[in-house]
């Protein structure tokens, strides 16, 4: 499955230099307290030992020991990886360079100022597929901050990016034999995406236009941040936008639409041959410069209202005997999914494609919660979570009040932390179905995975699409430290991700964000108060939570509002009536967050389903 999915590259920018080093004049067993491993992902096997080893070079390639020993494939895949520290030497090996590259990245997490501590872990990914999706059309974003995220993802195991290069708000990459596509559609009038989309501007200016936002990516560009990925073993994906969300290509190029004119419509005209052979040639420049296996296709959102009247879809569904203007869709879908196929090329969709007739290997991106990603498994189509609900970094991240505007949608890192990417039994089903509801659901609404199709389900991806994401720091402060959350949901085991250990783990991880210069959110004041009820003896047990760690929280149960002298909270405790619970933060001797006030009754538990109020902001764009 793995090598099917992402053939395995080794690339000489990252080559090992292996030093057998006499190791015992570098290093000497110390005596301390336990090691503090804040290791993100967490590994599969981990068991810490006393001692530590102190190198005198802290380069992890002067001080290590590598072993590629193909032997190893069965028991640890093309990813995975052995690391064992003593107090004398640090020896790694995997099955393939790539195993190696991810074991060091495990162990350059290790490094302390005391050392390395003694350990051992047998380590794999979860799944083959660990993405992030970045859309570059809504707001364009420069080369060096692509790179600056690939390392970031290399660092935390991701292993696929998702550019996401063409859409309604810019064509950003450089295709020769339609130089209009970025001339004449990479720029528009204005930045902001709320008076441009929103309030209907909507007009696009030609490139060098003085005050014109917009950009693109040459050719040079693309290749270069192909191999830049490559060498941290990451495969790009290109998304290039079909039926729908073109409206930028008609700018330069109105033929292509229904109406032959621009500003008219975001649909390619599907009764027009001459879409296909744009599409086909824009795929094979495309697919000259990305060698990812996988091509997406966007797939989705087709609005199909120029369709209704367009003599040329009229005919194709007559002559085709289509389901009326539903069977466009689908229609062109497979027609690009053949043309992929006969590349050597697998087409990726957002789960819309489900309405086609799938070859096995064509990948399927569910967005619209986790009923496509089920679906598509229980057909035998494999399938990548990415449940907007859940997994998308431009939703509110906290109190709407506290953050800058953001989609209107909530998702904070506890809720991304509580998904199942395989939800194979009811229970799991339902969890996750309540989160993306954000109410309690039962399972009568739910259908699960069958047991036998889990392994359909190849990956989670966290999705960052950038209607209200105008710069750098706004892109950092929306994915970090969230990214973390995913690339343990995608590389994990579910039985091994708790989240009290993963709170410790990603506070650790926030200066170290900060100083490799990245804007990262903090995390949130705001605490949580849930409760479990014990029927036998009718006593509530009541948890109060926090996503800062440590952190100091303050409560009463008399109805009075905390204090820096009220009952510091140290574990779950239990009531046995009807109670008011107020909590807050303190630091320094200080109430420093908002109260959180919650009623506790015997009448029914409190689970946090992270329901949304629509901030104000938002409240006449809904009106």
């Amino acid at each position: 499955m793995n090598k099917q999915l992402f053939p395995e590259h080794i690339h000489p920018g990252w080559k090992i230099s292996i030093f057998l080093l006499c190791l015992t004049t570098l290093s000497s067993c110390i005596s301390s307290e336990d090691a503090c491993i804040n290791i993100i992902p967490h590994p599969a096997k981990m068991e810490v030992q006393s001692g530590y080893f102190q190198p005198e070079n802290m380069t992890v390639n002067d001080f290590t020991t590598v072993v590629v020993d193909n032997s190893r494939m069965d028991a640890l895949g093309r990813e995975g990886y052995e690391l064992e520290v003593d107090c004398s030497s640090v020896r790694l090996t995997a099955a393939t360079q790539t195993g190696i590259f991810y074991g060091k990245r495990t162990l350059e997490q290790l490094i302390t100022n005391k050392g390395i501590p003694c350990i051992r872990i047998s380590d794999r990914p979860r799944f083959p597929y660990r993405g992030l999706h970045m859309d570059v059309s809504r707001h364009f974003f420069p080369k060096s901050q692509i790179l600056k995220v690939l390392n970031e993802m290399a660092r935390y195991k991701l292993n696929v990016f998702h550019f996401h290069l063409t859409d309604n708000g810019g064509w950003r990459i450089q295709i020769d034999k339609y130089p209009r596509l970025t001339a004449e559609g990479a720029f528009r009038t204005q930045q902001d995406w709320y008076a441009w989309w929103d309030q209907n501007d909507r007009r696009y200016l030609p490139e060098g236009t003085p005050g014109a936002y917009g950009g693109y990516f040459t050719k040079d560009d693309i290749r270069e941040i192909v191999a830049y990925a490559a060498e941290r073993q990451i495969t790009v994906i290109p998304e290039i936008e079909f039926p729908a969300h073109s409206d930028a290509v008609f700018i330069g190029y109105p033929e292509l639409c229904c109406t032959g004119k621009p500003y008219t419509t975001g649909e390619f005209c599907v009764g027009n041959e001459r879409v296909y052979t744009f599409m086909k040639d824009v795929l094979t420049e495309v697919m000259e410069l990305f060698p990812s296996k996988y091509i997406h296709i966007g797939g989705d959102e087709a609005r199909k209202v120029a369709w209704a009247t367009c003599p040329k879809c009229q005919a194709l569904i007559k002559k085709e005997n289509l389901d009326g203007i539903e069977g466009l869709q689908p229609y062109m879908i497979s027609r690009i999914q053949d043309y992929l196929a006969s590349k050597g090329r697998i087409m990726v969709g957002w789960d819309e494609i489900l309405r086609n007739d799938l070859h096995p290997e064509t990948l399927v991106m569910s967005y619209r919660g986790q009923k496509g990603a089920i679906e598509a498994a229980n057909k035998g189509n494999y399938a990548v979570m990415t449940p907007g609900e859940v997994l998308y970094f431009d939703w509110y991240q906290a109190d709407p009040s506290t953050q800058p505007r953001a989609m209107y949608g909530y998702s904070p890192i506890k809720k991304m932390y509580a998904f199942d990417p395989v939800p194979d039994d009811p229970e799991s089903a339902v969890r996750n179905e309540s989160i993306i509801r954000a109410k309690s659901v039962n399972s009568t609404v739910v259908e699960s995975i069958r047991p036998n199709c889990a392994n359909n389900i190849v990956g989670v991806q966290g999705c960052m699409w950038t209607e209200y994401i105008e710069d750098e720091e706004q892109l950092e402060y929306m994915v970090f430290p969230r990214l973390l959350a995913v690339a343990e949901l995608a590389w994990t085991p579910q039985e091994k991700r708790q989240w009290n250990d993963f709170k410790i783990r990603m506070n650790s991880h926030i200066p170290l964000l900060q100083q490799r210069n990245l804007n990262t959110f903090t995390l949130s004041d705001e605490v949580e108060i849930t409760t479990h009820i014990h029927p036998g003896n009718k006593t509530v047990e009541v948890t109060l939570d926090c996503e800062k760690y440590p952190v100091e929280i303050r409560y009463t149960l008399d109805g009075t509002p905390p204090t820096p002298d009220s009952s510091l909270y140290e574990a779950p405790f239990t009531v046995t009536d009807s109670t008011e619970v107020r909590a807050a933060i303190c630091r320094e001797g200080v109430i420093q967050s908002p109260e959180r006030k919650q009623l506790i009754t015997l009448a029914a538990e409190i689970r946090n389903y992270y329901p949304f109020e629509v901030p104000e902001v938002w409240k006449d764009y809904f009106e």
